[in-house]
Parts: structure tokens; C-alpha cells; sequence
């Protein structure tokens, strides 16, 4: 038993972040490129500096007023000691009331925990591009967001794993990670997170957009795919699933 406890967390050592945050803000009306320029200038080495993780940053490619991104830590309890000292220290003091102008909303967050010790993202290979890089990658990250009505139950992750993810690789996505709810109580209130819900969401990778469409229509006409979804996710659904199609920004460290 020892010996698997610690297969499993030395397996989870090679993924990025047993906690991640996916943060959606609306923007004012034509802000989003002044919020990204002060993100990528100002906020991504010193939030790091504190232990957390940037894991990525983008534009929303469907919602020119939305700016989503990607924050990891290690553990909830670290995750608190680090946004006190982030929230409450000099760099957020100098730019916060810029960051704020630009937002109308930014407490669309859901907090997420690898569904399996190693289903987290994996670790880049490449280094993120310095200060000042200004070249937009082509390729795109889509999340895809399903909201059940319940906890989610190792039986489910299974279902995907066996009969969901083969069809998604099979149809030309790069599955990165996937995730569930984090459960934990909120330990930084003064960021409110979506509590009381149950998520189960996907990352997948894209070499440009035409591909990601290619993906979608293949998936549509697809037989097994519906009878899979169906089997799999029948009167747990609250809604339809949510799909974000996120474009990198310059120094986002994901990128298509």
C-alpha cells in the first residue's frame, strides 16, 4: 500500500499543480489588450515569486470581452499564505486600480483538483517568453466545461477515460488535463470562488482553429461519440457543457 501511495504521488510530482484555479473576468468593452499588456508585464514573475504557478493566460476567441486565465499551487493551505501575500504586497498595490478598470467581472472562478493524481497539465518543455514578447501563437486551448448536478464519482472519470477520451484523441484533440471539482473550503475569501458546484472539465490542444473546428464537426457526426456522452453523462447534466476556445497570449507558458 505504501509503495502505490508513493507511485501515485511521484507520478502527480511530474504534473503541474494539485490545485488550479480557471478564471474568466468580463472586461469593459475594448479593455482586453490593456489588461493583458499589464498581466504580462507586472503580474506573472511576481505572483511566481510567491510559490503559485502561472499556468496560462488567454483571449476568449468567441467573447472579445473576455480575459481567461490559469493559476496553480501546490496545496489549498499554501495557496492561502501565497494570495495574502500577493493581494497584500507592493506589485498589486501599484497596479491593482488599473486591473480593476478594466474588469467588470472576476469572480467567474472555478476551483479544480486533478481528477487522478496524474491528469493534471503537464510540464512544459519550452521556456515562457521574456517581458515584452508580442508574437500571438497560432495554436488554441479549448476547456470544455460540464456541470453536473452532483459530486462527481470515480465512475464517471472511468467512463471517460475508457470510452470519451479515445474518441477526442481519435478526432484530433491533444487531451492535456482533466479535472473536478476542489471541494475545499475557500481559503482566501477575499477571492471568491464558485462554491457549492460540481465540475468536470477538459483541456485540449489545437495547432490553429481550423483544426479545432475539424475536431467538432467530426465529433458531431459521429455515432459512438453520442451513444458515449449519452451513456455516460444521462440525467447528471445541469445544462449544456460550456466550451472556451482560448487563443495564448504572448507569454502565456500553455500554448497551442
Amino acid at each position: 500500500m505504501q509503495k502505490t501511495e508513493n507511485l501515485e504521488r511521484s507520478r502527480s510530482a511530474q504534473h503541474c499543480c494539485p490545485v488550479v484555479e480557471l478564471r474568466q473576468y468580463t472586461l469593459h468593452p475594448g479593455m482586453r489588450d490593456t489588461l493583458i499588456e499589464l498581466f504580462d508585464r507586472e503580474f506573472v514573475e511576481s505572483q511566481e515569486a510567491l510559490g503559485m504557478k502561472i499556468i496560462g493566460q488567454f483571449r476568449d476567441a468567441d467573447n472579445p470581452n473576455r480575459f481567461v486565465w490559469l493559476r496553480g499551487f501546490r496545496d489549498m493551505p499554501s495557496r492561502s499564505e501565497a494570495l495574502k501575500s500577493f493581494y497584500g504586497g507592493p506589485v498589486w498595490k501599484a497596479h491593482s486600480k488599473a486591473a480593476n478598470a478594466t474588469m467588470i467581472d472576476s469572480d467567474n472562478v472555478l476551483l479544480l483538483r486533478p481528477a487522478r493524481p496524474t491528469s493534471g497539465f503537464p510540464p512544459e518543455n519550452s521556456e515562457r517568453p521574456a517581458p515584452g514578447a508580442s508574437e500571438i501563437p497560432r495554436g488554441l486551448i479549448v476547456a470544455t466545461i460540464y456541470y453536473f448536478n452532483a459530486p462527481i464519482d470515480v465512475g464517471f472519470v472511468d467512463s471517460f477515460e475508457r470510452s470519451m477520451k479515445p474518441m477526442l484523441t481519435d478526432s484530433g484533440a491533444s487531451i492535456l488535463a482533466y479535472f473536478i471539482t476542489e471541494s475545499s473550503a475557500n481559503t482566501f475569501p477575499a477571492l471568491p470562488v464558485r462554491e457549492g458546484e460540481h465540475f468536470f472539465v477538459w483541456f485540449s490542444r489545437f495547432p490553429d482553429e481550423a483544426a479545432c473546428e475539424d475536431h467538432a464537426a467530426a465529433l458531431a457526426r459521429s455515432p459512438g461519440w453520442r451513444g458515449a456522452v449519452s451513456e455516460a453523462l444521462a440525467d447528471r447534466l445541469k445544462g449544456s457543457p460550456e466550451v472556451l476556445k482560448l487563443s495564448p497570449t504572448a507569454r502565456s507558458l500553455l500554448r497551442g
